[in-house]
């Protein structure tokens, strides 16, 4: 009896350390096979065809790693044990590359959902302290894509960008629905930007609300030093649509002129006076804001959708975009997507064609009107002595 009684203790000994070992194993492991460093998904990105990483990362493999450095080199992120920079980064990019909800994220990355969401947002504020340095004033020479046209130059020859408002889908809570419903209905935040016609973002603004107008905006933002905007040198100007005034450093088209490019299709392609043609050129040029603005959804989804997060990463999220997009137009100029947007023509879009009423009134300024009259008058006379191109 004394012999079965020690079996049967060593029995329990033995089926309580397996139990121990049983369940240590599968706390402190991932589910999946993994190194301590690098997942299996990452490995599959980051080793496989670059297909692969322009879809899941939204850029290639140079373009993805270059950041990383940046991130590494000036301290912004660290690895962690389990989480080294480059996987931090491809987190915050699923995320807003895909609109994926955390749980797809904590499947794929095989982390729980209290590490995706501290990465994603050390990620996304280290990305928006890069804004200052990404998001640069235009250079003050005239841009390449006015001097290789003889439709554009020399009449746009100080041109230096293009400014325009995008509306972005907003989650805001119920009491402040009704100032962010837009003229759709649609929950958004109005985002004024700036654009180098090189398709670089000067200038971003977003976070105001889908119901106030894009001039009464841009005159804020003017009215405002601390918001930054990059001072415009004399004689320089950017082009604005026909939501805002025309007036000193803002060149916008002629008011009761068709003026977009779908409006010039058909059997009346040709302009049939001065004010047709320059609006018709000032609208191909300010076309530059509408692909930059494509790129940007098309690249970085979560901004086509109102984002479960509160407003002020909303916000965020918009100011990293840019700064990634500005990124990769500088580090891969025949980036797919700037190439498949930059071959098409203008699609129909939402426009606010009326300034706000209450600066409507304001007398629009003299010193633009003789400017805008006089590109005007010397691109009809060109024009009309040889139209071979128009």
């Amino acid at each position: 009896m004394d012999d079965l009684d020690i079996e049967l203790d060593e029995m329990e000994l033995v089926a309580a350390a397996a139990g121990y070992y049983y369940y240590n194993s599968i706390t402190t492991q991932p589910c999946r096979s993994l190194s301590p460093t690098k997942s299996s998904f990452m490995a599959e990105v980051l080793n496989g065809q670059d297909d692969l990483c322009r879809e899941m990362f939204r850029m290639d493999k140079h373009v993805f790693h270059k950041l990383c450095g940046i991130f590494r080199q000036r301290g912004m992120l660290r690895d962690t044990a389990g989480v080294m920079i480059e996987e931090q980064f491809a987190i915050f990019l699923n995320i807003v590359g895909h609109n994926e909800r955390n749980r797809v994220i904590q499947e794929r990355f095989q982390h729980s959902g209290e590490t995706i969401s501290r990465h994603f947002n050390n990620v996304l504020k280290a990305i928006k302290s890069l804004s200052r340095e990404f998001l640069e004033p235009p250079p003050l020479t005239t841009p390449p894509e006015i001097l290789r046209s003889n439709r554009f130059y020399p009449y746009f020859k100080d041109c230096i960008g293009v400014i325009d408002a995008m509306h972005i889908p907003a989650h805001v809570p119920a009491k402040d629905q009704s100032r962010f419903r837009n003229k759709k209905g649609v929950l958004t935040q109005n985002v004024l930007a700036a654009c180098t016609l090189d398709l670089q973002f000067i200038f971003i603004y977003p976070g105001w609300e889908g119901s106030v107008a894009d001039s009464r905006i841009l005159k804020a933002v003017l009215d405002d030093p601390d918001q930054n905007f990059p001072q415009i040198p004399e004689g320089k100007y950017y082009l604005v649509d026909t939501g805002y005034l025309n007036m000193e450093g803002f060149i916008a088209p002629f008011e009761g002129v068709r003026y977009h490019l779908h409006e010039y299709r058909g059997a009346h392609q040709l302009p049939r006076n001065a004010k047709e043609l320059f609006n018709h050129r000032h609208s191909s040029l300010s076309n530059a804001m509408w692909k930059s603005f494509n790129v940007l959804k098309e690249r970085f989804p979560i901004l086509k959708l109102a984002p479960q997060y509160g407003f002020h990463t909303q916000r965020d999220i918009v100011i990293a975009a840019c700064v990634l997009h500005n990124h990769i137009r500088r580090e891969e100029k025949n980036d797919w997507l700037f190439e498949s947007v930059g071959a098409r023509v203008e699609e129909l879009r939402d426009f606010d064609d009326q300034p706000d009423p209450q600066l409507a009134f304001q007398i629009q300024d003299q010193m633009a009107a003789s400017l805008r009259d006089s590109i005007t008058t010397a691109m009809w006379n060109d024009f009309y002595n040889d139209w071979e191109e128009w």
